[in-house]
C-alpha cells in the first residue's frame, strides 16, 4: 500500500515504520529499512527438523477481509510439509495485520496469535497510528517469490516479495481511497523469522522491509 497517502505515518519510529505491513515505502525515514530486534548478520541455515504443520485440533481466528481488500499470495509448493506450513502462516500474519488496520483494532487476538516478540510489538504499534490517522486500507496487494529456509535452531527464514502499487489508505469518515502514482518503492521486500510455539504456530517474530528492493520490482 502506498506509503505516500498517509500523513500520519511520516512521525512514525523506525521500529514501526519498517514495518511495512501492508503499505508502501515512500513515508519511511531514510536513514535505516531494519527493525529493532531484527539480527541482521545471522545467516540462515540450510538444515533443520522440526516438526511439520499446527495440530489439526488448533483453534485458529477467523481471519476475514473487507470487501474492497484483496490479498494474493502466489503458489511457492515446496513438497515440503513443514516450509508449507511456514508459508501458511506466514500468509495469515500479513492477513491478520491487515485485517487489524482496516478494523482500527491493535488488539486484535490474531495479531497475538501470528506475531510475537518485537514483530507483535511493531504491529501493534502500526495499526495503533492507522487508527490514530482516521486511515483504514483498500484496493490489492499480491505476495510472490516466498521462500522458506529452515535453520539449525528450528527457526524458519522467509523472504518475498510484494506488490504494494495498488493497494491505498482510506479515510474511515469518507470511505474515500487516497489514490497515489505508483513507484518502484511500492514493491518491498520483506525479509521475516518464525518461531513454532508450543501450540505448533510459526509465529513471526521479527521482520525487516526493503522499499524498491531490484528483484522484488516487476
Amino acid at each position: 500500500m502506498n506509503r505516500r497517502a498517509l500523513p500520519a505515518v511520516a512521525a512514525l519510529t523506525a521500529t514501526v515504520a519498517l514495518l511495512l505491513t501492508a503499505c508502501g515505502s515512500n513515508d519511511k525515514p531514510k536513514d535505516s529499512d531494519k527493525i529493532a530486534g531484527v539480527d541482521q548478520s545471522a545467516k540462515p541455515s540450510a538444515s533443520a527438523s522440526p516438526s511439520a504443520s499446527a495440530p489439526a485440533g488448533a483453534e485458529r481466528p477467523k481471519i476475514e477481509l473487507p470487501a474492497d481488500l484483496t490479498m494474493t499470495f502466489e503458489p511457492a509448493n515446496t513438497g515440503d510439509p513443514v516450509k508449507e506450513a511456514v508459508l501458511s502462516d506466514g500468509a495469515e500474519r500479513m492477513r491478520a495485520v491487515n485485517v487489524a488496520i482496516t478494523g482500527g483494532d491493535p488488539k486484535y487476538a490474531a495479531l497475538n496469535y501470528y506475531n510475537s516478540g518485537k514483530a507483535l510489538e511493531a504491529a501493534s504499534a502500526w495499526v495503533e497510528k492507522f487508527k490514530k490517522a482516521g486511515l483504514s486500507m483498500t484496493g490489492s496487494l499480491r505476495y510472490y517469490d516466498r521462500q522458506v529456509t529452515l535453520n539449525q535452531d528450528k527457526s524458519a527464514s522467509l523472504n518475498f516479495c510484494a506488490d504494494e502499487s495498488k493497494g491505498y489508505s482510506k479515510d474511515i469518515k469518507t470511505g474515500k481511497a487516497k489514490v497515489t502514482t505508483p513507484s518502484k518503492n511500492d514493491f518491498i521486500l520483506y525479509s521475516t523469522r518464525l518461531e513454532k510455539n508450543s501450540a505448533g504456530v510459526w509465529q513471526t517474530t521479527r521482520i525487516v522491509s526493503t522499499a524498491g528492493a531490484e528483484k522484488c520490482v516487476k
